[in-house]
């Protein structure tokens, strides 16, 4: 269960990291791609943040996460600089590709057809467990 802190210290995050993020983007000049911060929730130590991301389109995800990763320490920087004056330390990031839109979507498309997996369970693919 999360602490209000934790929750306040979550969002601050996600704000900033939205703003980070998209200005790389619009910097870069990338015209075609869409990330959001779906999630950011922060360990009980408030010294790890796990930033979940929803990347559209869906096949440049895997490589922009990637990109993302690997300038993690540069985002973390920019990041310390906007909340200097609401967080003494900046927890470390750790990034994850949201897929709830891509599971509620095969939720629907399983309904609309014959195949109902409500029916028949075995159609469903098991969550993973983050």
């Amino acid at each position: 269960m999360e602490t209000n802190r934790q929750k306040k210290i979550g969002g601050v995050l996600q704000k900033d990291l939205v703003d980070i993020l998209q200005g790389e983007i619009r910097k870069n000049g990338i015209s075609n791609l869409i990330i959001s911060v779906s999630k950011v929730a922060v360990t009980t130590d408030l010294s790890v943040a796990r930033v979940h991301l929803s990347i559209f389109p869906q096949d440049k995800a895997k490589e922009t996460l990637e990109g993302i990763k690997s300038n993690a320490i540069l985002i973390k920087h920019d990041l310390s600089q906007r909340v200097r004056l609401q967080l003494r330390k900046v927890p470390n990031l750790t990034f994850y590709i949201d897929d709830s839109l891509d599971y509620i979507e095969k939720i629907d498309n399983a309904l609309s057809k014959k195949e109902n997996p409500i029916e028949d369970r075995s159609l469903l693919e098991k969550r993973k467990k983050i």
